[in-house]
């Protein structure tokens, strides 16, 4: 009977409702401090997770873009090597096809019908110099050198340090820095960036080109923030100088510039409200501006047969500006699940500012043990079983 009762008990007592205790603390200086936690919590989760951070959009940054670049422009250089020549963008454009990293060619030295033959090393590389024959091992590559020794050494006279004879293309490369870039209306040259995006979460897509049915737009448009933000045609000289320096002083050795496009999409507000932004950055200077790997440059050739069917070549070292284009993104969108995850993470940080008061009352007040008093009350169960089981006597006795 009694184990019955027992159970019975226990499977009623699952149907109680249980609620917490609260007391009331009669003390304004706390209560001044939970209304300022509670008014800072708000603060946070309307200005900064809502406002600021649009927490209740879902987002997408996995972007998917595609840059197809045209380059438009023609020079004119006339040098003691290579004499009167007109460059267009087939020539100084490096890949032609248009790509998202391009390299315009704005000044050239060039060492014009190389052979192969036997010549001497070049000074400059420290791994040629030698003193006698046996300082030049035939076979062996030069280390940063141009050729393969052949094991002679050849000197001006016995106290000269000489350069190893080499197998290589003769003569070698001229060893001289340019005075100037050759290309010097190359500022002027256009660059065409057509940029295509996609956020595949909300098959959202767009472009930086203007949609228009004017066919003459992008002849006589240039990239302007407020009169033109989709005519993505740029100027270099403009781009160099966004990115806070001059065309002129890059050209001679050549340079680095990233082009970033942003597009950060707030898709509640439509799709004409997304829009390119762009930065331009200097990448071949360190932020002190000390360094000696300043500028870009790098060689190709030319081969050709002359009427005896003789090879030959022309070797070229090209300075120029490398053009890096990225593309970064993020879209967002109103959905339930974001907003129901920050306003339920804002409720449960509202429960931080009665916890923190509730350390200030238990530890920090001179009432603290009044209130610790009133707060925790302890409970002996033996006891109370005991007052249980006089008051269950008095009720069967009655």
């Amino acid at each position: 009977m009694m184990a019955r009762s027992f159970w019975k008990g226990r499977f009623l007592a699952l149907l109680d409702y249980k609620t917490e205790k609260f007391i009331v603390a009669k003390n304004k200086k706390v209560g001044v401090l939970y209304r300022l936690i509670q008014l800072s919590i708000i603060g946070y989760i309307i200005g900064w997770v809502f406002v600021n951070k649009k927490g209740y959009q879902e987002t997408d940054e996995a972007i998917q873009s595609s840059v197809i670049t045209k380059v438009k422009g023609v020079a004119v250089t006339n040098t003691t090597e290579s004499g009167l020549m007109v460059w267009g963008p087939q020539d100084y454009v490096i890949p032609p096809q248009g790509e998202a990293v391009l390299f315009i060619i704005t000044g050239f030295l060039e060492t014009p019908n190389q052979k192969l033959g036997y010549c001497a090393e070049s000074p400059k590389v420290l791994g040629g110099h030698c003193r006698d024959d046996e300082d030049c091992t035939e076979g062996e590559t030069v280390v940063a050198g141009n050729g393969i020794m052949s094991g002679r050494c050849l000197r001006k006279d016995e106290n000269s340090t000489g350069s190893c004879e080499i197998y290589a293309w003769c003569p070698i490369e001229k060893q001289f820095k340019p005075k100037g870039p050759l290309l010097k209306n190359a500022e002027n040259f256009t660059i065409y960036i057509k940029n295509f995006i996609q956020f595949p979460k909300f098959m959202f897509s767009k472009s930086n080109v203007l949609e228009t049915t004017d066919d003459s737009y992008l002849k006589k448009c240039r990239y302007d923030e407020k009169l033109h933000p989709y005519c993505p045609i740029f100027r270099l000289g403009e781009i160099t100088k966004r990115a806070g320096y001059n065309f002129q002083d890059m050209s001679t050795f050549g340079g680095s510039i990233g082009i970033a496009i942003q597009w950060n999409c707030d898709l509640d507000k439509g799709y004409s409200k997304c829009h390119p932004e762009y930065h331009f950055t200097r990448l071949d200077i360190s932020l002190s501006n000390k360094t000696i790997a300043q500028g870009f440059n790098f060689r190709h050739t030319r081969y050709f047969k002359n009427a005896a069917g003789e090879d030959y070549r022309s070797l070229y070292k090209v300075y120029g500006v490398r053009f890096n284009i990225m593309v970064h993104g993020k879209a967002g969108k109103f959905s339930i699940v974001p907003t129901a995850i920050n306003v339920a993470s804002g409720l449960a940080l509202m429960g931080a500012g009665a916890f923190f008061c509730d350390m200030v009352l238990l530890h920090l007040m001179k009432k603290s043990d009044s209130y610790r008093q009133r707060k925790f009350e302890a409970l002996n169960v033996k006891q109370e079983a005991e007052d249980s089981s006089v008051e269950d006597n008095k009720a069967v006795e009655y």
